[in-house]
């Protein structure tokens, strides 16, 4: 039997699951945009109060991926997501942006899937853009972006269209929902291993274990202690790890990696075009805070997409993409093949 709008609310009030079936069929009618605004804001609203659990996102996740328009990538190997909820309040430059410039040149296939600022100075659509790189492609020419250059950035818009069926609802409501956990779960290209940062230490286990449902491959979910929705400089990291169908939790610290423990306090940019300097800095090989912090999750990425063996092994291999200056050149090489589609 499936449930219905009301019967769906009337369980989230008594603090009782939504079962995996009923979840698809409920997402199915907001995405499509069957259920009212009323009802949709009130039951992602239910959900938030008594807290998601494991099945319910895995469930919303599969059917946004179900509705999305995907990116075809034939080869798998050492592909990755670089990705971060948002929502962490750091307001740094976008490091996640700049790790997969270094990813990409030390060997990984990264599809980054993202969008404009919401919570940040500057998402990782702006930057982009700051840099020169066209980011209104279509499936085909991400495709070929990542084929070409190892690296595709996928606009969220463009991929999910049916989200503008509950824009509005998540604007007016203007609290965090289930929809600002499902962004990192559903790249359109199906990246089998993922570097994902979150907002929220309970995340870390929450969000490994729907990516174990989801199939994934090798999944490391990370929040730093001192907030951020990256691996941290300031603060030991908090890391979810998938690998092989395990899941095991642990914490990091720059230490480990011979990094020496230091504020990001000077990582804070106030807009795009102040983010792209820091970014194109730490690319460039300037030492300093920002040139550390990209190595360290570009270490990480790559241990994701099983280039390298170990975190410190990835982070040797990011220090020599960086100072050789492959990692700078990926820029020019991103911002030249996207520019070939401008209309």
């Amino acid at each position: 039997m499936t449930i219905t709008p009301q019967e769906a609310l009337q369980r989230t009030i008594e603090h009782r699951e939504i079962f995996h079936d009923e979840m698809l069929h409920l997402m199915r009618l907001i995405m499509r945009g069957d259920m009212s605004p009323v009802m949709a804001a009130a039951i992602i609203t239910g959900l938030r109060v008594k807290k998601e659990t494991i099945g319910e996102i895995a469930a919303a996740a599969t059917v946004m991926r179900e509705f999305a328009h995907h990116v075809e990538v034939p080869d798998n190997a050492h592909f990755v997501d670089i990705v971060g909820t948002g929502g962490d309040g750091s307001h740094t430059f976008n490091i996640s942006t700049a790790t997969m410039f270094v990813a990409a040149a030390a060997g990984a296939k990264v599809a980054k899937h993202g969008n404009r600022g919401v919570s940040s100075k500057s998402g990782s659509a702006d930057v982009l853009e700051a840099l020169g790189v066209n980011i209104d492609l279509p499936p085909e020419q991400v495709a070929a972006s990542i084929a070409e250059t190892g690296m595709g950035f996928m606009f969220a818009p463009n991929h999910h269209p049916a989200m503008k069926n509950i824009a509005p609802v998540r604007r007016e409501l203007g609290v965090r929902t289930i929809f600002n956990i499902l962004g990192p779960l559903t790249n359109p290209a199906g990246a089998p291993n993922q570097l994902m940062g979150v907002f929220h230490p309970d995340l870390v286990g929450i969000q490994v274990r729907v990516m174990q449902r989801l199939g994934a491959s090798h999944v490391l979910v990370v929040y730093g202690k001192d907030g951020m929705d990256e691996v941290s400089l300031g603060a030991a990291t908090l890391v979810g790890e998938l690998v092989d169908g395990d899941v095991r939790e642990y914490e990091i610290h720059p230490e480990d990696f011979g990094l020496q423990m230091v504020s990001n306090r000077t990582l804070k940019v106030e807009n795009a075009d102040e983010s792209r300097v820091m970014l194109l800095g730490a690319l460039d090989n300037k030492p300093g805070v920002a040139r550390e912090i990209v190595t360290l999750n570009a270490g990480t990425a790559l241990y994701a997409a099983n280039v390298a063996t170990s975190i410190a092994h990835g982070i040797e291999l990011a220090r020599e993409a960086i100072a050789s200056g492959r990692a700078r050149a990926k820029v020019d090489e991103l911002v030249r093949f996207t520019q070939q589609f401008k209309r």
